[in-house]
């Protein structure tokens, strides 16, 4: 394709409407069918409900592109917006980021943040036509290929008393792999949205399969999580189930092990704000950090761990099934499919109630907490057998490995992982800290080289850089990853400014010049905790200011007054012994990391946000958005 010469004024776009939709559509929505449309309008009835102004949603599936969903809520704005001079349901479907959700005042709990999920349904939709029910007249608008071709206007009347909305839309098959709804998949979706969602009947309609379905739940999670897991011995033998509510958020969970001898079906379902997270997220670290460290003081209690044997995280998480379903205001998502949670406090919360409640219900449940117990024992015990590896087999050719590697005693690289620590202070109690079976260290002295404006040459040229690849194993600009070293490669810095920093630089060296290691998602962030929170037998980290205010209400619900609650902030990993490091950042079982990733769909948007932060000649750009973002900086 011919690149033109000129680059001039002319040559900038500006997409106007729902035409960035129509050009990416892979950064607003999956493309490989349209079910993730169906639930983006499904979802807006729902929290219509989770608001308390709906109780029933019917969805019909009238053929295998098009789709209708009515509910009984509070019917989309009709009226004409104050600044806009629009009728406010057309900038619901024609206008990006325009929505009710953006604050709490008309939403306590909500799925919908972002403002785009309708409008681009509507993009990507052959027709959509809206019905309305408000104030006791039925309103109708109409559009093709996110075109209004049907002006707002009064249909007739209905009864004062009655509202609601109606949606109707036909997607355009040119943007799906397969333009066909999955039914399966959208079926177990709207039976989890009554279970999740109590006292809303959902009606089902297919229209191709004359089938004709209701949904409705009135009880706790234990009996859905049980119907999942039909002829699955489990124990316990009515799964464990706990709601918990605050004003600020909602915790409702339900878990059971699978305890058979051979490994039968399991169920492991989470969500936010009823938005089913397929992913997982910050909640789930949270819910397994809380079964852990509640079975670890059940077993501790009891006396039932033999001498030298620590249970971790993959012991209790390997035959537990789930059923998590989390509430919170203002849910932070990692993309706008959101399919994984990135809200940082969250974290914390599932994890002191989960912990909490299940340690509470295995003390009152002594013999099914003994039988669990014994069980992941077990399974500690086989893990702990598999994992004595004989020393670490050296490289045979290539280039000498770097002498301030400390490096791990295993030879499998499936199971290994590299520490790049900041400062040979913190390396040193990397080393204390560290498993040395599988986790190796390798200590870098102060920032490395800027490396996203240069070439491979260049770059090997800083003795830092070279550590790095050499330790790893592999070339620089080289898609074969055959000879990698190490599975998990992690980033460990310190969270002041300048660790962020150095963060940043490696960040920018394993995109620009590793590409495949962060796609196949082999590059990690630690993230070590900012505070330590000490009140009487509670010893917990707090990653941030945020989660800090979290723990401390947490305390402070707990009957602990504010003055025996000793907090100590850490200005540096060199300011932790070895004993905090390894429990906060590198045991896998309580560490915190954060995968590095690299969607194709959204590769120019990253590699724009590197080249403006790192590009030399981007300095009046990088000075511009500083300007612009500078007020949400965090300071001392």
């Amino acid at each position: 394709m011919a690149v033109k010469k000129e680059y001039d004024s002319s040559s900038i776009e500006v997409l106007e409407g729902l035409e960035p939709v129509k050009r990416r559509p892979g950064m607003y929505t999956d493309t490989s069918n349209p079910n993730h449309l169906a639930m983006e309008v499904i979802d807006n009835s729902v929290d219509e409900a989770l608001a308390g102004f709906a109780n029933q949603i019917t969805v019909i599936v009238h053929d295998e592109t098009t789709l209708e969903v009515i509910d009984n809520g509070r019917g989309m704005p009709v009226d004409v917006h104050p600044t806009q001079k629009v009728p406010a349901i057309e900038l619901i479907f024609s206008k990006l980021h325009a929505g009710g959700k953006f604050s709490s005042d008309n939403y306590g709990f909500s799925g919908g943040l972002h403002g785009v999920g309708v409008s681009v349904v509507n993009a990507l939709s052959l027709r959509l036509e809206a019905k309305v029910k408000r104030g006791g007249h039925l309103y109708g608008i109409a559009y093709e290929n996110g075109v209004k071709v049907e002006e707002l206007t009064q249909l007739g009347t209905c009864a004062k008393n009655t509202s609601g909305t109606d949606i109707l839309f036909k997607i355009d098959p040119k943007y799906f792999d397969s333009p066909k709804f999955n039914i399966k998949a959208l079926k177990h979706l709207l039976k989890a949205k009554a279970v999740l969602c109590r006292g809303l009947r959902v009606n089902y309609e297919d229209r191709i399969n004359n089938e004709n379905l209701v949904f409705f739940h009135d009880s706790d999670l234990s009996n859905y999580l049980k119907t999942q897991l039909e002829n699955v011995e489990i124990e316990p033998k009515d799964p464990f189930a706990c709601t918990v509510k605050d004003s600020e958020y909602e915790v409702d969970f339900a878990l059971c092990y699978d305890i058979s001898q051979t490994r039968g079906v399991s169920c492991s379902e989470s969500f936010v704000n009823l938005i089913p997270t397929i992913e997982g997220g910050t909640h789930v670290n949270g819910f397994r950090l809380g079964l852990l460290y509640a079975m670890r003081e059940f077993c501790e209690l009891h006396n039932l761990l033999p001498k030298n044997l620590k249970i971790n995280a993959d012991d209790v998480w390997d035959r537990c099934s789930y059923v998590l379903a989390v509430k919170i205001k203002d849910p932070q998502f990692a993309g706008q499919t959101k399919e994984k949670l990135s809200s940082r406090h969250c974290a914390s919360l599932v994890e002191n109630v989960v912990k909490d409640r299940f340690s509470l219900y295995l003390n009152s449940n002594v013999e099914v907490g003994k039988n669990i117990a014994n069980f992941i024992i077990e399974a500690a015990k086989k893990r702990e057998a598999s994992t004595k590896f004989v020393e670490r087999k050296k490289l045979t050719k290539g280039p000498k490995l770097p002498g301030k590697l400390v490096d791990c005693t295993s030879n499998d690289p499936s199971i290994s992982e590299l520490f790049i620590v900041e400062g040979d202070s913190a390396g040193g109690s990397a080393r204390q800290a560290r498993d040395a079976s599988f986790q190796a260290i390798l200590p870098l002295r102060g920032k490395i080289l800027n490396t996203w404006e240069v070439g491979a040459n260049t770059a090997l040229a800083s003795e830092e850089i070279r550590s790095i690849c050499v330790a790893m194993g592999i070339n620089m600009d080289s898609p074969d990853l055959s000879a990698l070293r190490y599975n998990k490669i992690c980033i460990l810095a310190d969270a002041d400014s300048d660790g962020l920093h150095i963060g940043t630089l490696l960040c920018a060296l394993f995109v620009k010049h590793f590409p495949n290691l962060v796609e196949k998602g082999h590059i990690y962030v630690a993230c070590p905790p900012l505070y330590r929170v000490d009140a009487g037998k509670y010893k917990e980290y707090a990653l941030d200011d945020e989660e800090l205010k979290q723990k401390q209400k947490f305390l402070l619900k707990k009957g602990i007054k504010k003055d025996n609650i000793k907090i100590q902030r850490f200005k540096g990993l060199g300011e932790m012994n070895p004993e905090q490091l390894r429990e906060t950042t590198l045991a896998p079982q309580s560490r915190r990391l954060m995968q590095l990733t690299l969607s194709r769909n959204e590769q120019d948007q990253t590699f724009g946000l590197l080249d403006m932060l790192l590009s030399k000649k981007r300095s009046q750009d990088r000075r511009a958005w500083l300007e612009k973002n500078g007020d949400k900086a965090m300071y001392d």
